[in-house]
């Protein structure tokens, strides 16, 4: 399996839920709103014997005149019709605003060979709660797009990834395992977002269920140890990915 991270850059965040770029050579933490956190927002695409798989699909943010996950794919030489799964972590703005494009007034999917896949009561919960976290035009599309799978718990797809409920960033937050020639690739999203997190114990307040993030963290350090995890991360500025090797 080969991945590739899909970095968007540096971002502050605060408690409004703005997404502000922050360029590490000219700006300073200090200067932004007290509270601010400094994140990198990074899809991850993993590359299997048969499949294209994405997962998340950032902010949905332009560049060059196209979608900067398109660009981004592209500059990995990866044709983004080639994608064959769009797995979602949660349906928070900064992970699913990528996975549609506009055309003026028209909403079309980003990845139109791809099949979607969310959890369902996370999808059922955007629609409820759509505002500053749940984005309107992405979450409603999803509700009504033809190619997209609702999992319900946890379901093996194809024999090579497992979704698995977590609830502890979202309610209905999922996280993904892909599993490949005895190679095994990890995703958490938001409830293992960056290396330092997994290394301490760290509740977060920004969490539905902190303390349950920080134990899933601590059950997914422990495990991806032992059985030679490679751990994909969203949000750390520093190192998109952590591999365990196996002796």
């Amino acid at each position: 399996m080969k991945v590739i991270p899909l970095s968007e850059g540096w971002f502050t965040v605060d408690k409004t839920k703005q997404f502000v770029p922050f360029h590490s050579t000219q700006d300073q933490l200090k200067d932004r709103p007290a509270g601010s956190l400094l994140v990198e927002i990074q899809p991850f695409v993993v590359c299997t014997t048969n499949e294209i798989i994405l997962l998340d699909t950032g902010l949905g943010y332009q560049v060059e005149g196209m979608l900067q996950l398109h660009y981004n794919l592209r500059k990995a030489g990866i044709d983004p019709l080639s994608v064959t799964k769009v797995i979602l972590s949660h349906l928070h703005k900064d992970h699913c605003g990528g996975m549609i494009e506009r055309e003026g007034d028209v909403i079309k999917p980003a990845f139109p060979h791809a099949t979607y896949y969310v959890q369902e009561p996370e999808l059922a919960h955007a629609l409820q709660h759509i505002g500053s976290s749940y984005p309107t035009a992405p979450v409603e599309w999803l509700s009504t797009y033809s190619n997209v799978i609702r999992l319900q718990g946890t379901q093996q797809i194809d024999e090579l990834i497992t979704c698995t409920p977590s609830g502890g960033h979202a309610r209905y937050h999922q996280s993904v395992l892909i599993s490949e020639h005895n190679k095994i690739i990890f995703f958490g999203g938001d409830e293992a977002p960056q290396l330092q997190q997994m290394r301490h114990r760290f509740v977060a307040k920004y969490d539905f269920d902190g303390r349950r993030a920080m134990e899933l963290r601590q059950q997914w350090w422990a495990q991806g140890e032992q059985e030679g995890w490679t751990f994909l991360f969203y949000h750390d500025v520093k190192n998109p990915t952590f591999s365990f090797s196996v002796s």
